[in-house]
């Protein structure tokens, strides 16, 4: 059987910045790499057991994650957002014992980073460590948020693709509050692009200087 072949014409057709999801085993050719780079379109190759039409149900993805102090607030919004016809990706934790938040925050910033979900919400017990480690991943434009204003801001602003929430603060009421305000507000281009574009530049200058890589480092994959 012949394999599939994704050119460059093939990812000029998507949306800048959407994702591209290609088969298991399709055939990059050089320039389409060259052109998903330059228009920030990721390639998403799907697992032989993905169907790649429901995974193209992009806008309504969520990679959603807590830590111990945030569980109970993730199975509300989960509840919630699966109700209100969300896909939701649940990287855990599933139970009240104790984990680490950092470690949860990179797995749901690596969905979004790859692909996997549009949206990436973590909640942990103050939401601010998780925002912080999230922000070390590329790509991702974490933010902390506690209130309408912070959420639409921080949509409207700087296009952020990610929200930590505080577990052990937020009410369910507020949270949802802030949670759909975030989900519902678009990225206001014409006025912010450019902010936007910065925090790619600044990203990609000091990202090119401080790669080390760590043997046996759990975040090396990302």
């Amino acid at each position: 059987m012949s394999r599939k072949i994704l050119t460059e014409q093939d990812v000029k057709s998507l949306p800048p910045g959407s994702p591209c999801y290609v088969e298991h085993g399709t055939i990059l050719t050089p320039l389409a790499r060259e052109v998903a780079l330059e228009r920030q379109n990721g390639i998403v190759e799907c697992d032989s057991g993905d169907d790649p039409g429901e995974m193209k149900s992009f806008e309504r993805r969520i990679a959603l994650g807590a830590d111990h102090d945030g569980w109970p607030l993730k199975e509300q919004l989960k509840t919630f957002l699966q109700d209100n016809y969300y896909w939701i990706v649940d990287c855990g934790t599933f139970g009240p014992e104790k984990v680490d938040s950092l470690d949860l925050a990179v797995q749901v910033a690596g969905r979004v980073r790859e692909g996997k979900a549009r949206w990436g919400i973590m909640i942990d017990g103050m939401g601010i460590g998780s925002c912080m480690v999230a922000n070390k991943v590329p790509s991702i434009r974490a933010a902390h948020c506690y209130d309408r204003l912070t959420a639409k801001s921080s949509r409207d602003r700087a296009d952020s693709n990610l929200l930590t929430l505080a577990g052990l603060v937020i009410s369910f009421e507020q949270a949802t509050l802030v949670m759909m305000t975030w989900l519902s507000t678009p990225f206001g281009k014409e006025g912010h692009g450019s902010q936007v574009g910065k925090i790619g530049e600044v990203e990609q200058r000091f990202g090119q200087r401080c790669v080390v890589a760590v043997s046996g480092d759990p975040y090396s994959a990302l």
